[in-house]
């Protein structure tokens, strides 16, 4: 067996993105909380390539803040095609040898295995000069053509400079490519514009190297979504259900029930375990992760919070970052939690706010119950003992402690620690005054009479 050979990935993100519409550079835009150009990363880094580089052009800046040193940058301007893009690379991967990825910032989608096999080809006992990755779309007449037999490619041929018959050829060409280093740059400089957009075309390094004799390879994908670029707001829209589909499919599949599939949103990074209950119209913000027997209820949502075995959520509740729920415990309808821990067992049922907050096992938080953590300057900690009850339409303000066992009387605001055991009451002495409202009531009667009302 041959020995490994490094991998560097070429990342093209030059391009204007006008059709999107935005001042946010094309690739930037989100498929599942996750920019493309994260998810195309996140792909390619499973390889361990040694070296990447990004194409880069218009608003280049906002890829630079976005990436940092993850990548090199290359510049391209003009932009004056594909392989012109590529070609720009070169001086940041001088003295490279091994094999080169060519990927594009607005095909998020390629896997890492597929990338392997375009990679395992290109080394397979033939030694092929390039390998192309190709696909069948439902309608292929927009892209380029991949004539080939038994794998072996006869020619690569843009839609706009295809004959009829070669147009008839539904293997397409997705744009990715694989070639040795000391290959591709030798072959880009060979590169004409000689052609209907008068640009240099990357597939063309294929055409020439195999006029120069050398075998050239396509590998497949099954899945055209794979390869599916995204250049508009529709196109994102368009990608953004296909990718949740997948996402509804691989947590029913992994034991996760959901009774309204279609209505339940994910994000990239969204970890569900088996046996959790999702109800309809549920959104999952990034950093989310649910344990084993939770039950989500309808119209939640969940941003950076993590979910304890058998707990429950909802409905219309919502978790923040730094949300957790520990085992057993409930947070009900209209409740918000930011940066706090409900305790083993704990419950706000309704109309609650928790922030800055620890709450300890046990301990049940009244309807309307909130924790003033903010100042208008500073946030400040509540805390919240074992077993503790705090009463209905009660203010915490922070920082303060509740002791364990302790009873917070309703309508209190608390501004002291309540020490363990001990009730804390909270209120203006009640006034009665007898007959007082039958007096105030005749007394305005009376006078909207007099002005005809």
């Amino acid at each position: 067996m041959s020995e490994k050979r490094p991998i560097a990935a070429i990342i093209l993100a030059a391009g204007k993105g006008t059709r999107m519409k935005s001042t946010r550079h094309k690739v930037l835009h989100e498929v599942g909380g996750r920019s493309m150009i994260e998810h195309l990363l996140a792909s390619v880094e499973a390889l361990s390539p040694v070296k990447l580089v990004t194409i880069v052009g218009e608003s280049r800046e906002q890829l630079h803040e976005a990436l940092g040193d993850r990548c090199a940058f290359a510049v391209q301007e003009p932009q004056l095609g594909t392989g012109h893009a590529v070609q720009q690379a070169e001086e940041a991967l001088a003295g490279f040898e091994g094999d080169v990825l060519v990927l594009y910032g607005d095909v998020p989608f390629v896997s890492t295995a597929t990338m392997q096999a375009m990679v395992d080809r290109l080394n397979a006992a033939d030694a092929p000069s390039s390998v192309v990755l190709g696909f069948e779309p439902e309608d292929p007449l927009r892209y380029g053509r991949v004539i080939a037999e038994q794998g072996q490619i006869i020619k690569m041929v843009e839609w706009k400079d295809a004959s009829e018959e070669e147009r008839a050829c539904t293997l397409c060409n997705s744009g990715l490519l694989a070639a040795k280093a000391e290959d591709l740059f030798a072959l880009l400089k060979r590169v004409s514009n000689d052609n209907a957009q008068d640009e240099y075309y990357l597939p063309d390094i294929v055409n020439i190297a195999i006029a120069d004799g050398d075998n050239c390879a396509v590998v497949s994908t099954e899945w055209p979504n794979e390869v599916a670029g995204i250049n508009s707001r529709a196109e994102l829209a368009a990608a953004e259900a296909q990718w949740q589909e997948y996402k509804r499919m691989e947590a029913m599949d992994a034991g996760v029930t959901l009774r309204g599939p279609e209505t339940v949103f994910f994000s990239w990074d969204t970890e569900i375990a088996e046996d959790v209950v999702i109800e309809p119209n549920v959104v999952f913000g990034p950093g989310v992760s649910i344990a084993s027997g939770a039950h989500i209820k309808a119209f939640s949502h969940l941003e950076g919070a993590t979910v304890g075995e058998s707990a429950e959520v909802g409905p219309y509740a919502r978790l923040r970052p730094g949300a957790v729920m520990e085992a057993g415990s409930k947070v009900g309808n209209f409740v918000e939690m930011k940066k706090a821990t409900l305790g083993e067992g704990a419950k706000a049922s309704h109309l609650t706010y928790l922030g800055d907050a620890t709450v300890g096992a046990g301990a049940n938080i009244g309807a309307g119950t909130i924790t003033c953590n903010y100042d208008g300057y500073f946030k400040h900690q509540t805390k919240i003992g074992p077993r503790a009850f705090i009463g209905s339409n009660s203010a915490l303000v922070a920082p303060v402690n509740i002791g364990a066992d302790a009873i917070v009387a309703a309508g209190s605001a608390v501004t002291r620690d309540v020490a363990d055991g001990e009730l804390r009451m909270v209120r203006a002495e009640q006034l009665v005054k007898p007959g007082w409202a039958d007096r105030f009531h005749d007394a305005m009667k009376k006078k909207k009479k007099a002005e005809g009302k």
